[in-house]
């Protein structure tokens, strides 16, 4: 009785921190990112001590028998927290393709701390998120710091939110003009969608899922090809 006492205490304390230092991280991206996913960098690098201490609970934290849900929003905040932290010790830049280190670059760099271990932001999204969680909605969900990336979110992921969250920033993007471009028979899209292409037509066309999320809806026959990809950095 008193060790299952002690482990219902231990989980309820467990969830209040992982709600705490969620809501650390919800409180930066509403300060220093606009509703159109504009980051002020500047600001942010001034006074990034709060981010800090997201960073180093996120370095202590392993998701442990968590929920799917909870988990991938867990996995997607840490994602954008390193990236914006990447941001900020490099800054000012052009372009998060300028950040280079012994040979690598930004996604290859070794340096996002999760639950005692190093992991880079390419095995963050392709061999945990991608792999992991099987959706394409992950695209819109981390962040490349970049102007042609979908819009970086300005509230933190949370179990409750991260699929309404997600179906709301994807069909966001996909009506994005300065992103995709879509008419009855002809598409420009973003190279994510050349890129990942296999993510987005596990159960169909890449023009099926267009229309899901498309208010312009596609011809079956319509003519896709692809916008080059701006890698100017999304500050303000």
């Amino acid at each position: 009785m008193k060790l299952r006492i002690f482990l219902v205490a231990f989980l309820t304390m467990m969830i209040a921190e992982v709600n705490a230092q969620t809501s650390v991280w919800n409180g930066e991206l509403q300060k220093y990112v606009s509703n159109s996913g504009n980051v002020d960098y500047k600001n942010w690098k001034k006074s990034s001590q709060k981010l800090d201490t997201y960073l180093t609970y996120l370095s202590k934290t392993s998701p442990n028998n968590w929920s799917a849900d909870k988990e991938k929003s867990f996995w997607i905040n840490a994602y954008n927290a390193y990236t914006v932290k990447l941001i900020l010790d490099n800054y000012p830049l052009k372009s998060i393709t300028d950040i280079k280190e012994n040979g690598k670059n930004a996604w290859e760099i070794p340096f996002a701390k999760v639950g005692g271990k190093m992991y880079t932001l390419n095995q963050i999204e392709h061999e945990i998120l991608r792999k992991k969680f099987d959706d394409p909605r992950i695209h819109v969900g981390v962040n490349c710091a970049s102007y042609s990336c979908p819009q970086l979110a300005n509230y933190a992921f949370t179990e409750k939110n991260v699929n309404s969250s997600l179906e709301k920033l994807m069909k966001l993007f996909v009506n994005d003009t300065k992103r995709n471009k879509v008419s009855a028979n002809k598409a420009q899209l973003s190279e994510i969608f050349n890129w990942f292409k296999g993510d987005f037509t596990k159960n169909g066309t890449l023009v099926d899922y267009i229309n899901k999320y498309s208010n312009t809806k596609l011809n079956g026959n319509a003519s896709i090809t692809f916008l080059p990809y701006n890698w100017s950095l999304n500050g303000k």
